[in-house]
């Protein structure tokens, strides 16, 4: 015998037509109550009544039925749907529904007190999960190191508002951006754990970098955060070269008092000896060559010495109108414009401060010089600071004082090595100046940096110090 083909849709399975829920519950109490009301009717319709009589009688008991079966229904379906609702509410996390009359006496009721244990519990676990997600952003705004985090894609997922102030710009404009678009591309690449320099902004700071991941939503991410290490690093870098200037300093120190002394001599013997004019004045030329240039040695020698034996400061309430008025009149050369600021008294050591300000008023000064020559003796009447002059300003919050010293002089050449002892571009400089600055604004607590001008030639100086002495 031959068969037919089976097409492929005879082989799914059929799905059958069901009845809702509420539709079976009627059915099936139709059912439950179906022998009664027969019997009900076959004992009506053998009642020797009229045919009006029997029918009502029957529409009476059909539509008691019905009524028992709407209500039956209502008890049976409405704390299904109110369990519905909870189960929704709690799947869109909303835990403000909960199921009524529940009870322990039954089984509908337990399960109704299950479903508000339930809500009961999730809503406490989204309560903590936000008091503890709050936490964690306030933890994170309040950590002063600065702190990223990116996505695969090296997008900026998170930044806190110590990282938004390193790269001067937006907490909120920066999210989404990439890492080579913030200057952060090698905070990804760089070794863990290692000192790093961020081309960002006008910083010159160094940066211990930590990297970590995480994972969000099942997507791993990186973890970025960096701590200023500039100033330790600094200060171990000062130990050392103090270190070194003392050994250098006491053991020429110790050879170059005795080559003076005995160079005076031996020209003092030399003019009293019958020889040769010509040979005399050689010889005295050079004696005193050696004598001068001894001196000219010890007096290099006793200024880094003076560096390296920097005392503490001592702090004393200091005006600061006064002082910077004092110190820029020192200027002969030039005219130095000060800009009067806010009337602030601070905490400082007034000869060490006095000592910073005469060298950054004096570099300022030299500059001017240096790019205009004697034009700019007359300069800086209009206190501007782009008229070829040094103007000194300053201003004050509850916290801190901020100078700022300007000139319109040939600017930086290498920002980056301002601050690098023994450095200088001056014919006759010894590279001591700027570090001594540094070293009495740190002392005090404070920071000072040194960037070429955006509004014009020349160096802005930022001092920044504190009010008050820490405890």
């Amino acid at each position: 015998m031959g068969s037919s083909p089976i097409s492929p849709r005879s082989n799914r399975p059929r799905k059958r037509a069901r009845l809702l829920y509420e539709h079976r519950i009627n059915l099936y109490s139709f059912l439950v109550a179906l022998p009664g009301l027969l019997v009900a009717t076959v004992l009506v319709w053998m009642q020797p009544w009229s045919t009006s009589s029997r029918l009502a009688l029957t529409g009476a008991e059909l539509f008691a039925w019905w009524l028992l079966a709407l209500a039956l229904q209502e008890q049976t379906t409405r704390p299904l749907q109110t369990l519905a609702n909870v189960i929704g509410s709690l799947r869109e996390e909303d835990y403000s529904f909960r199921a009524r009359n529940a009870s322990a006496d039954d089984a509908l009721g337990e399960l109704s007190l299950e479903v508000n244990a339930l809500a009961d519990m999730l809503s406490g676990e989204k309560i903590r999960t936000i008091e503890a997600t709050a936490l964690l952003q306030r933890v994170v705004d309040e950590i002063d190191a600065p702190l990223f985090a990116f996505d695969p894609a090296t997008t900026l997922r998170l930044v806190n508002p110590a990282g938004a102030h390193l790269l001067r710009q937006n907490q909120a404009r920066m999210m989404g951006r990439k890492a080579a678009e913030l200057g952060l591309a090698e905070c990804l690449t760089s070794t863990n754990e290692t000192v790093i320099e961020l081309n960002v902004g006008e910083s010159q700071a160094r940066w211990l970098l930590r990297r970590s991941s995480f994972r969000q939503d099942g997507v791993p991410h990186t973890l970025i955060v960096l701590s200023d290490v500039s100033r330790a690093l600094r200060e171990e870098e000062r130990k050392a070269w103090q270190r070194l200037i003392r050994v250098l300093g006491h053991e020429l120190s110790n050879s170059l008092a005795p080559i003076k002394s005995i160079a005076g001599s031996l020209n003092s013997r030399v003019q009293m000896t019958d020889i040769d004019p010509e040979v005399r004045s050689d010889l005295q030329r050079g004696l005193e060559i050696i004598e001068t240039r001894s001196a000219s040695l010890q007096r290099f020698l006793e200024a880094y010495r003076k560096l390296a034996q920097m005392p503490q400061p001592h702090l004393k309430d200091v005006p600061l109108a006064p002082l910077v008025s004092r110190v820029a009149a020192l200027e002969t050369r030039l005219k130095v414009c000060v800009l009067e600021g806010p009337n602030v008294v601070f905490q400082a050591d007034p000869d060490q401060l006095e000592q910073m300000l005469i060298n950054l008023i004096r570099n300022a000064a030299d500059a001017v010089l240096e790019n205009a020559g004697p034009a700019a003796k007359g300069a800086g009447q209009s206190c501007n600071g782009k008229d070829g002059g040094v103007v000194v300003r300053w201003d004050a919050d509850a916290n801190q004082v901020v100078l700022g010293i300007l000139d319109e002089g040939p600017g930086l050449l290498n920002p980056a090595n301002v601050f690098t002892p023994f450095y200088t571009t001056k014919p006759n400089g010894s590279g001591v100046g700027l570090v001594l600055c540094r070293q009495i604004a740190e002392a005090h607590g404070g920071a000072i940096e040194i960037a070429n001008r955006k509004d014009g030639p020349g160096c802005l100086v930022k001092v920044v110090l504190p009010r008050f002495a820490s405890n």
